[in-house]
């Protein structure tokens, strides 16, 4: 059930268009007024820029303050194909490639960068994040971080892994990959929640946990402009 409350409409924003390759990545975009940062949401397999889910929890961080890039890492003909859905390499590649666009040439060029992944979408923000553009934050909903491999010993920015009580098969996984991260991190278990979040007022418990996350680790430095 995806929450009618005070996140559920969240603005239209921007339709944007960046280039990968040979590949044109659509997203939606939406600064609000003096964003404090700007958070680029890489989604699981079998969803998009459209996900109800991480519509709703961008909602909450346009809320708080923040940018939000809502991004399809794959074009439709490649979200077709199976394998490509599990590409992390790939996926992460078109995620650093979307970051570097957004620091650089988007309306909220020069924010201060944090991923959101959800499902493979987490390994592949875990992955992006060791490599420049620098982030500042990540936060994962039902990830499968261990799906990062050997990046999850160098990603430096702060991580939060959130993770549904009744999620049984993804917990363990959580629970090994926040031994091996070394940044500053935290692990959540949302009791009595299932992998999609969808019991009542659970995915409103996700939206509170990243936004705070991020409004504390995206924030500008105490006496800058």
């Amino acid at each position: 059930m995806i929450p009618t409350g005070k996140y559920a409409e969240i603005e239209r924003g921007s339709a944007v268009t960046i280039s990968a390759g040979v590949a044109r990545l659509e997203g939606i975009l939406v600064v609000p007024p003096d964003a404090s940062g700007m958070v680029l949401f890489a989604h699981g397999s079998g969803s998009g820029r459209f996900s109800p889910r991480n519509g709703y929890v961008a909602g909450a961080l346009q809320s708080a303050g923040l940018a939000t890039l809502l991004l399809d890492l794959l074009t439709e003909a490649e979200a077709a194909r199976h394998a490509m859905v599990f590409d992390i390499p790939l996926l992460a590649e078109r995620l650093r490639v979307a970051a570097q666009w957004a620091s650089t040439d988007s309306p909220g060029a020069g924010l201060a960068l944090g991923y959101f992944g959800a499902s493979t979408g987490a390994a592949a923000a875990l992955v992006a994040a060791t490599e420049a553009p620098p982030v500042g934050a990540i936060v994962s909903r039902g990830g499968r971080p261990d799906l990062a491999g050997a990046a999850l010993d160098r990603v430096t920015a702060p991580t939060l892994l959130i993770v549904g009580g009744w999620d049984e098969a993804v917990i363990p996984l959580n629970k090994s990959a926040l031994q091996r991260l070394r940044a500053p991190k935290e692990l959540v278990i949302v009791s009595e929640a299932t992998h999609l979040f969808v019991e009542p007022g659970k995915l409103e418990d996700v939206a509170r946990l990243a936004a705070a996350w991020f409004t504390k680790h995206l924030a500008p430095a105490s006496g800058t402009s």
